[in-house]
């Protein structure tokens, strides 16, 4: 396939939540294929070194903090965009939180927290930026689903129904808004090692639980998720849209690995 397809020269992207993790990945990984990209996050200083990043690849960038659970500092966020650039082509979602504990005790205001950043802030933040794409008749947005989209993880059932709701989401919008020009998917992505979760994976028994059922065989490094949202995010998936794509080094096919 021509490598134009994923060129996004002349695109600009919004990444959520993308100055950390998964998010910092993807915000890199687009400018690296050549969109001016937009990192936003509720911390100024994170903010400003993506930034810096960004513009190391010669991309155009703004900083800007925002909130998924704060519709105004996304109105702001979207008409300084719009002002700077004159349209926004991507979106990607990736602000999520997560708490474990049983779900027997779970408290009613951890599970609302949860629910609010990781679904309501998903669609809040897909009905303040889809508009202009919209009326444009252009638009890819990609949201951040999960593996516990599709199967249960012990005791983070808040967390568990808030991604299994984004998949939801998901073909709701792509069958109200691809008519129109607007693409939307999620990328499910299996266990990522990260400064956040490094223990867990490495030293206790939920880790090696984890790593046991990746065919693959080991857990996945963050930059092994910019290839599918550059394609989800490009001409190349024109006719992709409703879809979650899973990154997961093998997790979900796996049933018995020994």
């Amino acid at each position: 396939m021509p490598a134009p397809l994923f060129d996004l020269s002349g695109k600009t992207a919004l990444v959520l939540g993308g100055t950390s993790g998964i998010g910092h990945a993807l915000s890199l990984g687009l400018a690296e294929a050549g969109a001016d990209v937009i990192a936003s996050s509720r911390r100024s200083v994170q903010v400003a070194e993506t930034a810096s990043q960004i513009r190391a690849f010669g991309r155009s960038t703004l900083e800007s903090v925002s909130d998924v659970t704060d519709r105004s500092s996304l109105v702001a966020l979207r008409d300084q965009i719009l002002q700077t650039y004159g349209k926004l082509d991507i979106l990607i979602n990736c602000a999520g939180i997560t708490r474990r504990a049983p779900t027997l005790t779970f408290a009613e205001e951890d599970w609302n927290l949860i629910l609010a950043t990781n679904l309501t802030g998903t669609l809040r933040a897909c009905q303040v930026f889809a508009e202009s794409m919209l009326t444009r008749g252009y638009g890819r947005i990609l949201n951040i689903a999960s593996l516990s989209t599709f199967v249960a993880f012990y005791e983070v059932a808040a967390y568990a129904a808030s991604k299994a709701a984004v998949g939801s989401l998901t073909k709701s919008l792509a069958v109200e808004w691809s008519r129109n020009g607007v693409t939307v998917n999620a990328i499910a992505p299996g266990v990522f090692h990260t400064d956040l979760n490094a223990n867990l994976l490495d030293s206790t028994p939920r880790g090696q639980e984890i790593l046991m059922r990746t065919p693959i065989g080991r857990f996945g490094r963050t930059e092994e998720l910019v290839g599918a949202a550059v394609y989800l995010a490009s001409d190349a998936a024109s006719f992709v849209t409703g879809e979650i794509l899973v990154v997961d080094g093998g997790y979900l096919a796996s049933g018995v690995n020994q």
